[in-house]
Protein backbone atom coordinates (compact mmCIF):
# COMPACT_ATOMS: atom_id res chain seq x y z
CA UNK A 1 0.00 0.00 0.00
CA UNK A 2 0.97 3.27 -0.87
CA UNK A 3 -0.19 6.34 1.17
CA UNK A 4 0.26 10.12 0.83
CA UNK A 5 -1.03 12.68 3.19
CA UNK A 6 0.78 16.08 2.62
CA UNK A 7 -1.12 17.55 0.39
CA UNK A 8 -3.94 15.54 -1.37
CA UNK A 9 -5.22 12.35 0.13
CA UNK A 10 -4.10 9.56 -1.95
CA UNK A 11 -4.23 5.80 -0.93
CA UNK A 12 -3.01 2.79 -3.48
CA UNK A 13 -3.44 -0.67 -3.36
CA UNK A 14 -1.84 -2.69 -5.34
CA UNK A 15 -1.16 0.73 -7.36
CA UNK A 16 -4.71 1.08 -7.50
CA UNK A 17 -6.56 4.06 -6.16
CA UNK A 18 -8.38 3.17 -3.28
CA UNK A 19 -9.64 7.03 -1.90
CA UNK A 20 -13.33 7.44 -1.63
CA UNK A 21 -15.09 10.95 -3.56
CA UNK A 22 -17.39 10.93 -0.67
CA UNK A 23 -16.91 12.87 2.31
CA UNK A 24 -17.05 10.88 5.46
CA UNK A 25 -15.41 7.63 4.23
CA UNK A 26 -12.93 9.95 2.76
CA UNK A 27 -12.70 10.93 6.52
CA UNK A 28 -12.33 7.51 8.07
CA UNK A 29 -9.27 6.53 5.40
CA UNK A 30 -7.39 9.57 5.95
CA UNK A 31 -7.45 9.07 9.72
CA UNK A 32 -6.59 5.27 9.02
CA UNK A 33 -4.17 6.20 6.76
CA UNK A 34 -1.94 8.85 9.13
CA UNK A 35 -1.94 6.13 11.49
CA UNK A 36 -1.32 2.90 9.23
CA UNK A 37 -0.66 -0.13 11.05
CA UNK A 38 -1.91 1.07 14.36
CA UNK A 39 -5.29 0.75 16.04
CA UNK A 40 -7.64 3.80 15.43
CA UNK A 41 -10.16 3.54 18.17
CA UNK A 42 -13.81 3.59 17.01
CA UNK A 43 -14.49 6.68 19.29
CA UNK A 44 -11.66 8.40 17.39
CA UNK A 45 -13.41 8.16 14.25
CA UNK A 46 -17.09 9.05 15.75
CA UNK A 47 -15.75 12.02 17.23
CA UNK A 48 -13.74 12.83 13.79
CA UNK A 49 -16.93 12.24 11.95
CA UNK A 50 -19.52 14.11 14.28
CA UNK A 51 -17.41 16.10 16.93
CA UNK A 52 -19.20 15.58 20.35
CA UNK A 53 -22.71 15.20 19.29
CA UNK A 54 -22.50 11.64 17.68
CA UNK A 55 -26.05 10.30 16.47
CA UNK A 56 -27.14 7.07 17.91
CA UNK A 57 -26.82 5.40 14.58
CA UNK A 58 -22.85 6.21 14.48
CA UNK A 59 -21.23 2.77 15.20
CA UNK A 60 -23.63 1.42 12.24
CA UNK A 61 -22.70 4.04 9.63
CA UNK A 62 -19.22 4.13 10.55
CA UNK A 63 -19.01 0.14 9.71
CA UNK A 64 -21.15 0.79 7.05
CA UNK A 65 -18.39 3.36 5.46
CA UNK A 66 -15.24 0.73 6.69
CA UNK A 67 -17.37 -1.75 4.41
CA UNK A 68 -17.63 0.83 1.56
CA UNK A 69 -14.36 1.36 2.10
CA UNK A 70 -13.50 -2.72 1.66
CA UNK A 71 -15.37 -2.85 -1.26
CA UNK A 72 -12.92 -0.13 -2.83
CA UNK A 73 -9.68 -3.03 -2.00
CA UNK A 74 -11.60 -5.72 -2.79
CA UNK A 75 -11.60 -4.24 -6.20
CA UNK A 76 -7.80 -3.34 -5.74
CA UNK A 77 -6.65 -6.39 -5.43
CA UNK A 78 -8.64 -8.27 -8.12
CA UNK A 79 -6.33 -9.77 -10.16
CA UNK A 80 -3.68 -10.82 -7.00
CA UNK A 81 -2.83 -14.11 -5.74
CA UNK A 82 -5.45 -14.27 -3.77
CA UNK A 83 -4.18 -14.37 0.02
CA UNK A 84 -4.54 -10.95 1.06
CA UNK A 85 -8.21 -10.04 1.69
CA UNK A 86 -9.71 -6.24 1.92
CA UNK A 87 -10.27 -7.64 5.58
CA UNK A 88 -6.71 -8.65 6.09
CA UNK A 89 -6.12 -4.94 4.61
CA UNK A 90 -8.12 -3.01 6.62
CA UNK A 91 -8.66 -5.10 9.67
CA UNK A 92 -11.29 -5.50 12.71
CA UNK A 93 -9.83 -5.42 15.88
CA UNK A 94 -11.07 -4.62 19.36
CA UNK A 95 -12.08 -1.21 19.76
CA UNK A 96 -11.30 -0.51 16.30
CA UNK A 97 -9.83 -0.74 13.13
CA UNK A 98 -6.33 -0.75 11.74
CA UNK A 99 -4.95 0.08 7.98
CA UNK A 100 -2.34 -2.71 7.40
CA UNK A 101 0.36 -1.41 4.43
CA UNK A 102 1.70 -4.74 4.80
CA UNK A 103 5.45 -2.85 4.32
CA UNK A 104 4.14 0.11 1.73
CA UNK A 105 5.33 3.49 1.58
CA UNK A 106 4.05 6.61 3.49
CA UNK A 107 5.18 10.10 2.69
CA UNK A 108 4.43 10.63 6.33
CA UNK A 109 6.69 8.22 7.83
CA UNK A 110 9.96 9.16 4.59
CA UNK A 111 9.29 12.65 5.94
CA UNK A 112 10.05 11.64 9.64
CA UNK A 113 12.73 9.65 8.61
CA UNK A 114 14.66 11.96 6.30
CA UNK A 115 14.30 15.21 8.69
CA UNK A 116 15.75 13.01 11.89
CA UNK A 117 18.33 12.43 9.15
CA UNK A 118 18.90 16.09 9.03
CA UNK A 119 18.70 16.60 12.47
CA UNK A 120 21.48 14.51 13.29
CA UNK A 121 23.19 15.48 10.91
CA UNK A 122 22.99 19.38 12.31
CA UNK A 123 23.92 17.95 15.73
CA UNK A 124 26.95 16.36 14.26
CA UNK A 125 28.20 19.18 12.33
CA UNK A 126 27.48 18.30 9.10
CA UNK A 127 25.71 21.60 7.38
CA UNK A 128 25.63 20.18 3.64
CA UNK A 129 24.48 16.70 4.65
CA UNK A 130 21.60 18.35 6.81
CA UNK A 131 20.30 20.44 4.47
CA UNK A 132 20.28 18.20 1.75
CA UNK A 133 18.18 15.33 4.08
CA UNK A 134 16.20 18.48 4.96
CA UNK A 135 15.36 19.66 1.72
CA UNK A 136 14.72 16.36 0.39
CA UNK A 137 11.70 15.67 3.12
CA UNK A 138 10.15 19.14 2.81
CA UNK A 139 10.24 17.92 -1.43
CA UNK A 140 7.58 15.59 -0.02
CA UNK A 141 5.04 18.30 0.90
CA UNK A 142 2.52 18.86 -2.40
CA UNK A 143 0.34 21.45 0.04
CA UNK A 144 -1.44 21.23 3.10
CA UNK A 145 -1.53 18.07 4.90
CA UNK A 146 -5.40 16.33 3.53
CA UNK A 147 -5.65 19.37 1.50
CA UNK A 148 -8.81 17.69 -0.25
CA UNK A 149 -10.23 16.13 2.83
CA UNK A 150 -12.79 18.08 5.16
CA UNK A 151 -11.56 17.48 8.36
CA UNK A 152 -13.28 17.07 11.75
CA UNK A 153 -11.75 17.21 14.68
CA UNK A 154 -9.26 14.85 15.34
CA UNK A 155 -7.93 15.57 11.67
CA UNK A 156 -7.58 19.39 12.18
CA UNK A 157 -5.65 18.13 14.94
CA UNK A 158 -3.32 15.86 12.78
CA UNK A 159 -2.92 18.51 10.33
CA UNK A 160 -1.49 21.20 13.25
CA UNK A 161 0.78 18.52 14.20
CA UNK A 162 1.98 18.03 10.86
CA UNK A 163 2.38 21.70 9.84
CA UNK A 164 4.45 22.55 12.88
CA UNK A 165 7.05 19.49 11.92
CA UNK A 166 6.86 21.09 8.46
CA UNK A 167 7.77 24.11 10.08
CA UNK A 168 10.36 22.57 12.12
CA UNK A 169 12.07 20.94 9.22
CA UNK A 170 11.82 24.19 7.25
CA UNK A 171 13.62 26.31 10.07
CA UNK A 172 16.38 23.77 10.24
CA UNK A 173 17.02 23.48 6.57
CA UNK A 174 17.51 27.71 6.89
CA UNK A 175 19.60 27.16 9.49
CA UNK A 176 21.44 24.63 7.96
CA UNK A 177 21.90 26.89 4.64
CA UNK A 178 23.03 29.71 7.01
CA UNK A 179 25.99 28.13 8.39
CA UNK A 180 26.83 27.09 4.89
CA UNK A 181 26.87 30.83 3.66
CA UNK A 182 24.13 30.67 1.41
CA UNK A 183 22.64 34.01 2.62
CA UNK A 184 21.77 35.74 -0.43
CA UNK A 185 20.41 32.45 -2.26
CA UNK A 186 17.55 32.33 0.91
CA UNK A 187 16.62 36.25 0.55
CA UNK A 188 13.72 35.32 -2.00
CA UNK A 189 11.93 32.72 0.02
CA UNK A 190 12.93 34.27 4.28
CA UNK A 191 11.26 37.32 2.15
CA UNK A 192 7.96 35.26 1.62
CA UNK A 193 7.90 33.18 4.95
CA UNK A 194 8.14 36.63 6.86
CA UNK A 195 4.80 37.89 5.39
CA UNK A 196 3.32 34.31 5.81
CA UNK A 197 3.93 33.95 9.55
CA UNK A 198 4.32 37.61 10.79
CA UNK A 199 5.08 36.61 14.82
CA UNK A 200 7.50 33.11 13.74
CA UNK A 201 10.92 35.03 15.71
CA UNK A 202 13.32 32.51 14.10
CA UNK A 203 12.18 32.88 10.98
CA UNK A 204 12.54 36.97 11.36
CA UNK A 205 15.70 36.38 12.94
CA UNK A 206 17.38 34.31 10.34
CA UNK A 207 16.01 36.92 7.48
CA UNK A 208 17.71 39.60 9.25
CA UNK A 209 20.66 37.67 9.72
CA UNK A 210 20.46 36.51 5.49
CA UNK A 211 20.45 40.43 4.41
CA UNK A 212 23.05 41.95 7.18
CA UNK A 213 25.54 38.80 5.66
CA UNK A 214 24.25 40.23 2.27
CA UNK A 215 25.31 44.15 2.95
CA UNK A 216 21.65 44.74 3.36
CA UNK A 217 22.24 46.20 7.14
CA UNK A 218 19.78 48.56 6.89
CA UNK A 219 16.98 46.35 5.73
CA UNK A 220 17.83 43.83 8.51
CA UNK A 221 17.20 46.08 11.13
CA UNK A 222 13.34 47.45 9.51
CA UNK A 223 12.46 43.26 9.68
CA UNK A 224 13.09 43.35 13.81
CA UNK A 225 11.22 46.96 13.74
CA UNK A 226 8.37 45.68 12.06
CA UNK A 227 8.56 42.21 13.55
CA UNK A 228 8.69 44.20 16.81
CA UNK A 229 5.72 46.43 15.55
CA UNK A 230 3.37 42.86 15.43
CA UNK A 231 4.29 41.52 18.22
CA UNK A 232 3.15 44.46 20.79
CA UNK A 233 0.07 44.84 18.61
CA UNK A 234 -1.01 41.31 18.34
CA UNK A 235 0.24 39.80 21.10
CA UNK A 236 1.72 42.59 23.49
CA UNK A 237 4.55 40.97 23.45
CA UNK A 238 8.06 42.25 23.37
CA UNK A 239 10.74 39.81 21.08
CA UNK A 240 13.02 37.48 22.85
CA UNK A 241 15.84 38.26 24.07
CA UNK A 242 18.10 36.07 21.76
CA UNK A 243 16.08 38.03 18.75
CA UNK A 244 17.12 41.60 20.42
CA UNK A 245 20.61 40.50 20.84
CA UNK A 246 20.50 39.62 17.44
CA UNK A 247 19.62 43.44 16.94
CA UNK A 248 21.92 45.11 19.05
CA UNK A 249 24.98 42.87 17.26
CA UNK A 250 23.73 44.17 13.99
CA UNK A 251 23.33 47.87 15.22
CA UNK A 252 27.34 47.38 16.71
CA UNK A 253 28.77 46.08 13.38
CA UNK A 254 29.81 48.29 10.76
CA UNK A 255 27.92 48.54 7.55
CA UNK A 256 30.55 46.22 5.45
CA UNK A 257 30.91 43.86 8.15
CA UNK A 258 27.66 42.25 6.62
CA UNK A 259 29.30 40.90 3.40
CA UNK A 260 30.78 37.51 3.44
CA UNK A 261 30.15 34.26 5.12
CA UNK A 262 32.20 35.03 8.42
CA UNK A 263 30.07 38.34 9.18
CA UNK A 264 30.49 39.38 12.76
CA UNK A 265 27.33 39.09 14.09
CA UNK A 266 26.02 36.77 16.68
CA UNK A 267 24.70 34.12 14.56
CA UNK A 268 24.13 31.64 17.32
CA UNK A 269 21.29 34.23 18.43
CA UNK A 270 19.05 33.25 15.92
CA UNK A 271 18.84 29.57 17.44
CA UNK A 272 16.44 30.40 19.84
CA UNK A 273 15.18 33.32 18.28
CA UNK A 274 11.83 32.40 17.51
CA UNK A 275 10.79 28.76 18.66
CA UNK A 276 8.24 29.58 20.93
CA UNK A 277 5.06 28.37 18.77
CA UNK A 278 3.31 30.59 20.70
CA UNK A 279 4.18 33.14 18.95
CA UNK A 280 3.52 31.52 15.27
CA UNK A 281 0.07 33.06 14.06
CA UNK A 282 -0.37 32.96 10.58
CA UNK A 283 -1.14 35.68 8.22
Amino acid sequence: MDIDVLGALAVRENGISITPTAPKPRQVLALLALHADQVVPVSALIEELWGTMPPRSARTTLQTYVLQLRALIATALEGTDGERTAKDVLVTLPGGYLLNSDGGTSDVREFDRLAGMGYRAIDAGDFPVAAQRLREALALWSGPAFADVQGGVQLDMETRRLEETRLCALDQRIEADLKLGRHRELLAELTVLVSRYRTHENLHGQFMLALHRSGRRGEALDVYQRLRATLVRDLGLEPSTALRRLQRSILMAGPEAGVGKQAPVAAAAVAGAGMRADRLVRA
